[in-house]
């Protein structure tokens, strides 16, 4: 099983990223969290990964820290609570509001997130509540300065429906961002305004 890559990032089409690890690529799909942090493409990444292996394909799910690997794979557990589920999550939330929303047991913060109704929201805060500690506290980076480089609306509309938006949703947020935002700011505010309809 890989459990870490360290290459050098080669393209971002948010959720997915490439990584060149000694000439092989490797396509791994990220959660906005560790996006927002990448370096610029070109950069040396390094990623904690969580490998699933299918009988029609095998996935690679990449983490900036250790602690969001492990939230991730408690939430796998979690029966019909799948990858994109599990993505949507540390996308839509830092694992210290996940934490919070689980200690205080709001289903509401947990609705917010797409692919997520209130049934499986309770049966996350239920299933969670004695395993998300303090030691799930977010950890250091992912290597590299975040990347600079100027966004298309097509790129934030493109992860937005990548993490379970509908088009229309997408496109509404899209059309709130101020220009020249850079690709992982105009996510982190779409995803802000998303989170507040």
């Amino acid at each position: 099983m890989i459990g870490r890559i360290a290459g050098t990032l080669l393209e971002k089409n948010p959720p997915q990223i490439l990584v060149d690890v000694h000439g092989v690529g490797y396509e791994v799909e990220v959660p906005m969290s560790t996006f927002y942090n990448l370096p610029a493409t070109g950069q040396p990444v390094s990623l904690h990964i969580h490998m699933v292996v299918r009988e029609d394909a095998q996935l690679l799910y990449g983490f900036g820290t250790e602690g969001e690997r492990r939230v991730f794979r408690q939430l796998l557990k979690i029966s019909g609570v799948g990858a994109r589920i599990g993505l949507a999550v540390l996308s839509g939330m830092s694992i210290g509001e996940l934490v919070d929303a689980v200690r205080m047991q709001e289903s509401g913060r947990l609705v917010k997130v797409p692919g997520i109704g209130k049934k499986t929201a309770e049966r996350l805060l239920l299933e969670l509540k004695d395993k998300l500690g303090a030691e799930f506290a977010v950890g250091s980076s992912v290597g590299g300065a975040p990347g600079g480089e100027a966004p298309a609306g097509n790129d934030v509309m493109n992860a937005l429906l990548g993490l379970g938006y509908s088009e229309r949703e997408a496109l509404l947020a899209v059309k709130q961002l101020p220009e020249g935002l850079s690709l992982s700011d105009g996510i982190r505010q779409a995803l802000r305004l998303l989170a507040r309809s």
